[in-house]
């Protein structure tokens, strides 16, 4: 399935993508695409609904974020050998973890905004992971069943901010707009291995990032372990888990967003955002 949530930004309501390409209100069925229904019970019980009776959400209906009730925005660093090769990175001996704010999490075709002060804000094509049930502790073989399904996520990030003004890198990961999730949440059931994934990105229609989540060195029932082996991971939850090859910082010289441009990145199988950057407002 691939679900979604549609609606004015914090007014969002569930939804699903129907076999017909249209997008069916879920509003019926469930409250949210948030905690319980994430689990697999959760999930079946929307696959018993009749979607031919739902009433479908007008063409152009802005999406919100394909999860609502994200506790954690996980973000994992310097998780592909070739995006760590061309930042001058060596690939760690345990995963990168570090944590984006919830209030950067944004619709997959809301904006990218600059924010006050910046001059290297960047684009990274990820997967991300989102959790159905409570892990903890949880070994490899089990991971997955904790798992409710997948979407692209937009790791905008601010290098300057990130990087060369002391303290960790959270406070380059969290501005306003920095956490584009969607279209939709497509379940595991239908992402046969997420390991074999293309993966794009391109800014004003040059690609940047062309990339495979074969080259990731954490995979997602690593990830998924590991993580859950220092936290709790709750219904929701969201694992990002690092970009390709192709950012701005890596390139020479450098290249970072500025407003007017225009980010279009997808996952095969997963859907496409595309992201007008423009200067905050605030």
């Amino acid at each position: 399935m691939k679900l979604l949530r549609h609606g004015p930004a914090g007014a969002e309501k569930p939804g699903i993508l129907a076999e017909d390409g249209t997008i069916r209100d879920l509003i019926s069925v469930v409250g949210d695409i948030a905690g319980d229904v994430l689990s697999d019970a959760g999930l079946e019980a929307i696959r018993k609904a009749d979607l031919t009776t739902l009433p479908i959400v007008a063409p152009g209906t802005r999406l919100g974020p394909c999860v609502a009730g994200t506790g954690k925005f996980i973000c994992i660093g310097l998780n592909y050998s070739d995006h760590a090769a061309e930042t001058g990175a060596t690939v760690p001996p345990e995963p990168i973890i570090f944590m984006k704010a919830t209030s950067a999490i944004v619709g997959p075709n809301d904006p990218i905004l600059i924010p006050r002060g910046s001059v290297k804000t960047d684009w990274e094509v990820e997967l991300a992971i989102v959790i159905g049930t409570k892990a903890k502790y949880v070994t490899e073989d089990q991971a997955m069943a904790h798992v409710a399904g997948y979407c692209v996520a937009n790791d905008v990030s601010e290098r300057a901010f990130q990087s060369e003004r002391s303290g960790q890198w959270t406070k380059g990961k969290s501005c306003d707009n920095f956490g584009q999730l969607g279209p939709w949440l497509v379940t595991r059931d239908e992402v046969a291995d997420p390991q074999d994934l293309p993966m794009w990105l391109t800014v004003n229609g040059k690609t940047m990032q062309d990339g495979s989540t074969k080259t990731m060195v954490y995979g997602v029932k690593y990830l998924v372990s590991y993580l859950s082996q220092f936290m709790t991971l709750h219904p929701g939850d969201v694992i990002s888990t690092g970009t390709p090859p192709g950012v701005g910082l890596g390139m020479k010289p450098p290249q970072f967003l500025k407003p007017g441009d225009v980010v279009e990145l997808g996952i095969e199988g997963l859907g496409q955002q595309r992201q007008d950057v423009i200067a905050d407002p605030a």
